[in-house]
């Protein structure tokens, strides 16, 4: 026997470490090539690393919530000529374990994109060693190969899991064959009763801990220069109603999500100084003539925000269209890097929630954001007298070394412009010679 130390692989684009997940072996068990042995996340992605060798596990380095260094060993295998327990291929050929010396080149590893890409990589953290398992006795190959059989879940449900701190292998599956659900995880997530009450701990690890980072950075080092501004929406709501009943039959019900998108590109054609990108590293402004809109959206494993690109050369039922589609791939884990990475300005929207005014952090490195708020009818002056009118309100903010407060403010009154007289929206604008 030998044994074979595989180390943390290098996920690409300057990753420097990357965080424990979750486990999905652990000393004792015994595991074949290409079995997702753990679950990872860089500032970028989750990414499920496979096994690179079949064999059983002496021991791996850092529990949840862990950084390990890209480099360091991450978990050691103990080779044989064929691994204990070990499934057999369809071919029913002998598996024989790749020498320590020459071991099999590791499959690549599976990824998952979880967030935008403007977050500053975390630093590294000196991973914790687990010691490894103790030795075993002649009967204790046939216990792992009993512990091996894999437990049944979605990459979502397992983050949940460890998130929560929950073993995966002690929670019963209702889902088909056993398939741990989510309301399984709710049912194990129970408050725990203790002494003077009850009290439920959960580590912040994964997307959680990584929206926590970015959002302090992006507080701590931006001076933010807040704007609100009351938009009458009664005749954008009276269009809008009017496009949604007559619709194409496969085509979606448009929001103010989409108008605001679509507003928001012509506005910007005259301040193109809030779409930029701060590249602090170089002390360099990026501006862009193309205007790739990020739409924050909740989802189960937290705030996601991905991208219409290009959304300047895009109609209002196109713009609809790549809104829903998005956010249903984000709120799925289905979004893939590409889709929630590269957005030059963000719109977010509380829908039905929106309150009267929000505060939204920007989503550095951008230096503009801007958030909508509920649309509610109530009694304004109209035209000389009292009137009932859909009224709602634009929050917004702004980078304020970048971004002056009176260009800040004209912009959103440019901005409310468009949206109180909807059809200006789609003429195109007459540039002066």
């Amino acid at each position: 026997m030998s044994q074979y130390t595989f180390k943390m692989p290098d996920l690409g684009e300057g990753t420097v470490d990357a965080e424990i997940v979750a486990w999905h072996a652990k000393p004792g068990d015994v595991v074949s090539e290409d079995q997702v042995i753990v679950e990872v996340m860089t500032d970028k992605a989750a990414v499920e690393v496979p096994a690179p060798v079949s064999g059983r596990v002496v021991s791996v380095t850092g529990s949840p919530g862990d950084k390990v260094a890209v480099g360091s060993p991450l978990i050691v295998f103990e080779l044989t000529d064929e691994a204990p327990g070990a499934a057999a291929p369809a071919t029913q050929s002998k598996i024989t374990a790749p020498s320590a010396a020459a071991p099999r080149t590791p499959a690549a590893p599976r990824v998952a994109a979880t967030a935008p890409a403007a977050a500053v990589a975390p630093a590294a953290v000196a991973p914790a060693a687990v010691a490894p398992a103790p030795a075993t006795t002649a009967r204790e190959p046939v216990a792992s190969a009993a512990r091996q059989v894999r437990v049944m879940a979605s990459p979502a449900n397992r983050r949940r899991a460890s998130e929560a701190g929950i073993d995966l292998a002690t929670v019963s599956g209702s889902g088909p064959g056993g398939r741990i659900l989510r309301a399984d995880l709710d049912a194990a997530a129970a408050p725990r009763r203790e002494t003077g009450g009850e009290t439920t701990e959960i580590k912040v690890i994964g997307l959680r801990r990584l929206i926590a980072e970015r959002m302090s950075e992006a507080k701590r080092n931006i001076p933010h220069f807040a704007y609100v501004e009351e938009v009458d929406v009664t005749e954008l709501e009276s269009l809008r109603e009017h496009l949604n009943h007559s619709r194409p039959h496969d085509a979606g019900a448009l929001s103010y999500l989409a108008f605001v998108v679509l507003a928001l590109t012509r506005v910007l054609e005259s301040f193109p100084q809030c779409n930029v990108l701060y590249d602090a590293a170089r002390g360099v402004l990026v501006r862009h003539r193309a205007v790739h809109v990020g739409i924050a959206t909740q989802t189960p494993d937290g705030l996601k925000v991905p991208v219409v690109r290009n959304a300047q050369s895009l109609g209002l039922w196109d713009v609809a269209g790549e809104i829903r589609r998005l956010a249903e791939r984000a709120r799925t884990n289905k979004a893939t890097r590409e889709e929630l990475t590269g957005s030059t300005i963000t719109v977010t929207s509380l829908g039905k929630l929106g309150g009267i005014a929000s505060t939204p952090i920007i989503n550095a490195p951008e230096v503009a954001i801007i958030g909508l708020n509920k649309a509610v009818e109530r009694p304004v002056v109209y035209q000389g007298s009292v009137a009932i009118r859909r009224i709602m309100n634009l929050s917004s903010s702004f980078d304020h070394r970048f971004v002056d407060g009176y260009d800040a403010a004209a912009m959103i009154q440019a901005l409310k412009e468009l949206l109180e007289h909807p059809a200006t929206i789609f003429i195109p604008t007459v540039k002066s010679k």
